[in-house]
C-alpha cells in the first residue's frame, strides 16, 4: 500500500494548542504529515516566517518525540494544491471550528477538487476544548496583557510575551 501523506497547511501565526491537536489526531490517519507553513504576507503575520517555523518545529519535536517522528514542517508559498503534488500528498487536513469555517472551507474543498481530484480534503473537528482558539484572537489578548497559557504551547506563549513587552 502507497505511503499516505498528508498535508496540514495554514500561516500558524502563532501555533495554538488547536493546532497541536490537530497534528495529533491527524498523525492517526497518516503516515506521514507535513505541517505547511504559509508564508502569507498578506495576512501581515505578527512573527516571521523564520520564527513560525521556529515554532511549528518546536512543537512537532514533542509530538513525534525520541523515534524521529511521522511529522515534518516545509514552508509553501505558492498554490497548495502544487505543494501537495509536489509532496506526494493524498490528503490536505484541515480543522473546522465553528460554521463560519465550514462555509470558507466548503469553497475551497470544490476549487481544490477541480485543481487535482486525486487530493482528498479531510476535515477534523476541533476538541471541544479547543473550538474557540484562534490565532487572531490569542495575538489580540496577549497584546492586551492577558493570560494565554491555556491557548498556546509553553514555548508560544514566551514568544508572545516578549513580542508584546
Amino acid at each position: 500500500m502507497a505511503e499516505r501523506i498528508g498535508v496540514y497547511p495554514g500561516t500558524f501565526d502563532p501555533i495554538t494548542n488547536g493546532h497541536v491537536d490537530i497534528i495529533r489526531r491527524a498523525l492517526r490517519i497518516c503516515d506521514r504529515l507535513i505541517v505547511a507553513v504559509a508564508e502569507n504576507i498578506g495576512k501581515s503575520p505578527l512573527f516571521t516566517l523564520e520564527e513560525r517555523l521556529a515554532l511549528v518545529n518546536h512543537e512537532l519535536g514533542i509530538v513525534n518525540g525520541a523515534d524521529g517522528g511521522k511529522a515534518q514542517a516545509k514552508v509553501f508559498g505558492g498554490l497548495l494544491m502544487h505543494f501537495a503534488e509536489e509532496n506526494g500528498a493524498v490528503m490536505i487536513i484541515r480543522g473546522l471550528r465553528a460554521v463560519s469555517d465550514f462555509d470558507y472551507e466548503f469553497q475551497m474543498a470544490g476549487m481544490n477538487a477541480r485543481l487535482d481530484p486525486d487530493v482528498e480534503m479531510v476535515y477534523l473537528m476541533a476538541s471541544e476544548q479547543q473550538q474557540f482558539i484562534a490565532s487572531r484572537l490569542v495575538k489580540e489578548i496577549a497584546s492586551l496583557g492577558g493570560e494565554i497559557e491555556s491557548f498556546v504551547p509553553p514555548n508560544t506563549a514566551k514568544a508572545l510575551r516578549s513580542k508584546f513587552a
